[in-house]
């Protein structure tokens, strides 16, 4: 075998690794959300996992990954369906010398995860049948799209965008899509009281957030320094540092900023705190050094503790703060290039231009804004346009009776706890 058989044969053992941990973060997703709403609904939020997955899958295969890596104009990828062409069809992928199989399975993860965040949204009141129709609209309009214009030859792509592995193409993008859901769903019953302060909805089990958080805290090294898709010049090592760097500063930062805001070291406070860190870091953590993503790890984890709790008292209910954990997360992750981008790593990664900090001025940092305004803005108009007509059409939320009983025993016929919540189960004793 020749060095470049082996060189090759490497990348893509690590790709496949990379796209194992990145599909492992569904894992991470059911038990967080599950552990994070309610006893009833347990079941429903982690089972939509898999159909989410499932979903997109599909769909990403048939149609999505052609929209957003396939030949086409600035806009849109037109060619490439259900994965076939040639090289010319996939050239915005053609720097990663793995095979197309690889990519994709590689991508689709990341497309996977963006529909699950975009989920978030609808925890604990919407129908089943809207999971279907919104993701599979969501897998063809919404996410590829995005997709093609920063990393698949699109505009954003061409003006220097720096979005490494995605804070704005994958968690931007679906925490949109998850606060016009939520907003269009209006607030679970019980939230909100007649002056419209909110009450608490605790989780049924914060060991399940915890364990989910660490579950995505490990994936999320295949979702960033799995990006480099290669291994031969140990680049993965630089941001697999900046990636944990980040977390744990987000960790602390956001443990500290509850103590300080409410008086408790709350710990969804805290895993919440991490995945925002993580948000963040994703867009940034090839192009800056390890001071700098430990501060934005901590300006993520902080300040997104201080959204979550904002956007509450303004009426919003978002079960579990996808916008504020990935959204404002996220946007600050992509604007922090235009501040830290280090020259060294600009010229590595052959991606735009250094940060203001660096003597690059402003224009790195006004293409990041560019990238972010327009990614969200796309987003946000289609994402209320379906929901909408989805609205008015088939309805988006279950009946009131429905909710009250919960969605697991309401969509599914069955109890995630059925020997606590089944009193069909809990009159029958046990019998040896």
């Amino acid at each position: 075998m020749d060095e470049k058989m082996l060189a090759a044969g490497l990348d893509a053992l690590w790709v496949m690794v990379s796209a194992i941990l990145v599909i492992s973060m569904q894992a991470g997703f059911a038990l967080l959300e599950a552990g994070s709403t309610r006893m009833k609904n347990s079941g429903h939020v982690a089972g939509k996992q898999i159909l989410s997955f499932a979903i997109a899958s599909l769909v990403f295969w048939a149609v999505g990954f052609a929209i957003a890596f396939g030949a086409g104009n600035r806009l849109i990828g037109m060619e490439g369906w259900f994965l076939q062409g040639d090289e010319k069809t996939f050239a915005s992928l053609s720097w990663a010398n793995v095979p197309l199989s690889l990519k994709f399975l590689f991508q689709l993860g990341f497309a996977g995860v963006s529909l699950a965040i975009a989920w978030g949204g609808f925890a604990e009141r919407a129908k089943l049948s809207v999971y279907f129709l919104f993701g599979t609209i969501f897998m063809i309009a919404i996410y590829p799209v995005i997709g093609h214009w920063v990393w698949g030859g699109g505009w954003l792509g061409e003006i220097g965008m720096q979005d490494f592995a995605g804070s704005t193409v994958v968690h931007l993008q679906g925490a949109i899509a998850a606060l016009i859901a939520t907003m269009l769903l209006g607030p679970r019953i019980g939230k909100f009281n007649k002056d419209k302060t909110p009450n608490v909805i605790p989780g049924h089990n914060q060991v399940y957030t915890v364990i989910g958080g660490l579950i995505l805290w490990i994936g999320w090294f295949g979702f960033n320094a799995g990006s480099t898709m290669a291994v031969g010049d140990g680049f993965f090592g630089h941001v697999a540092l900046t990636t944990n760097l980040a977390a744990a500063a987000g960790a602390v930062a956001a443990i500290l900023t509850a103590k300080i805001m409410i008086g408790k070291a709350d710990i969804p406070a805290m895993v919440n705190g991490v995945l925002a860190a993580l948000v963040a870091i994703t867009a940034a953590c090839a192009f800056v050094e390890p001071w700098a993503a430990v501060v934005i790890g901590a300006v993520a984890g902080s300040f997104t503790f201080w959204t979550s709790i904002y956007l509450e008292r303004k009426g919003i209910d978002d079960p579990i703060y996808a916008f504020s954990v990935h959204g404002i997360a996220g946007i600050i992750g992509t604007i922090s290039t235009g501040f830290f981008a280090a020259p060294r790593l600009v010229e590595i990664t052959g991606v735009g231009k250094e940060g203001l900090l660096y003597g690059g001025g402003f224009h790195q940092l006004i293409v990041q804004t560019v990238g972010v305004l327009g990614a969200a803005i796309y987003v946000a108009a289609v994402s209320f346009i379906v929901l909408f007509v989805l609205k008015k059409t088939i309805g988006l939320r279950v009946t009131a009776e429905q909710e009250i009983s919960g969605l697991d025993i309401s969509e599914h016929g069955s109890y995630g706890y059925p020997e606590q919540l089944d009193p069909a189960y809990q009159s029958k004793p046990l019998t040896q």
